[in-house]
């Protein structure tokens, strides 16, 4: 399960798969097909997945997480319908090429797991004191800890003012560069007090580092590039008739999909008017419905799922 980037207090819906059977419903699973969860988690989705399909049916899970694809193993391995690969999902078709056969539907679910926050070594939450790492896979990349105690002030405010839309940007990445002269900033405590000593107001129900958080935590994990590498991969890995349904958790990642979805969704403008469109330039997707939303009775259950959307679409055939 995907989650928002600064925490929620502890309960057992923490762990619930957001949307589960609105997701269940746009695969639309069929017992013999092969479907991918691209984003295990801790296999909320994957389990359910996994129950409707029959002994000729395949399930492929992949992760980042090291923690994750351990737990995926653990869950999947006796069963011989499943298959667990460790890898960031921008490179899916590499993950998908040794079965030999389309997809029928893949599931993206996207953001930070409920274990990852609620875990204080990790350092994605403000609300457990840790180090700040962030990094969704610890075997390799720079954390946040180590990239504010080299980026520049300008380069920090752009970063939490763009993937944050914190409007007090300016003020925080000021307050950064001011504090850790006289001491490095290397824990999620340490930086939340920063940042709340800079913000000036509060917004209603936040957090004041949630921004800034969710920012460094994109930032470091290349969120939103690794979306727009997953995405037209997807699309070729996908059987004529398969769907592709995404769980987004905030407006910069739904907005990618949203304007990916709708472009592949319609033959290339530059064929407009013309007698002819050759195969290349025809639409690849149909969307398929409007975008989904949680109900308040599932956000009052597990209240991660309150900036949940899903959108999914379904490759043309050729």
């Amino acid at each position: 399960m995907a989650g928002n980037a600064g925490g929620v207090s502890g309960g057992a819906a923490e762990h619930a798969p957001v949307l589960l059977d609105e997701a269940l419903g746009a695969l639309v699973l069929r017992p013999d097909g092969f479907y991918v969860d691209a984003t295990f988690g801790r296999g909320g989705h994957t389990r359910a997945i996994l129950a409707l399909l029959g002994k000729q049916g395949k399930l492929l899970a992949i992760d980042r997480d090291p923690q994750a694809v351990s737990a995926a193993r653990a869950l999947l391995d006796p069963d011989p319908r499943a298959s667990v690969v460790h890898s960031p999902f921008s490179q899916l078709g590499e993950a998908i090429h040794g079965f030999g056969r389309p997809v029928d539907g893949i599931l993206l679910d996207l953001g930070v797991s409920s274990p990852q926050l609620d875990d204080a070594a990790r350092g994605f939450s403000f609300l457990r004191d840790g180090p700040l790492d962030m990094r969704m896979d610890p075997e390799g990349g720079e954390t946040a800890a180590a990239w504010l105690a080299r980026a520049s002030e300008r380069e920090i405010a752009t970063v939490i003012s763009r993937l944050g839309e914190e409007r007090y940007a300016r003020r925080i990445a000021h307050a950064i560069v001011t504090a850790r002269i006289e001491h490095p900033i290397v824990t999620t405590a340490g930086l939340a007090g920063v940042v709340s000593q800079a913000v000036p107001t509060r917004e209603p129900g936040k957090h004041p580092a949630t921004r800034t958080f969710q920012a460094l935590r994109i930032y470091v994990n290349r969120e939103l590039e690794e979306l727009e590498q997953v995405l037209p991969q997807a699309v070729e890995c996908l059987a004529p008739g398969g769907r592709l349904v995404v769980i987004s958790f905030h407006s910069l990642e739904d907005r990618i999909v949203k304007r990916f979805m709708r472009r592949e969704s319609r033959d290339d403008p530059a064929w407009a008017g013309l007698p002819t469109v050759p195969d290349q330039a025809r639409a690849r997707l149909s969307l398929v419905g409007r975008a989904v939303f949680p109900s308040d009775d599932e956000v009052r259950r597990n209240p991660r799922a309150r900036s949940a959307v899903l959108r999914a679409a379904e490759k043309v055939a050729a």
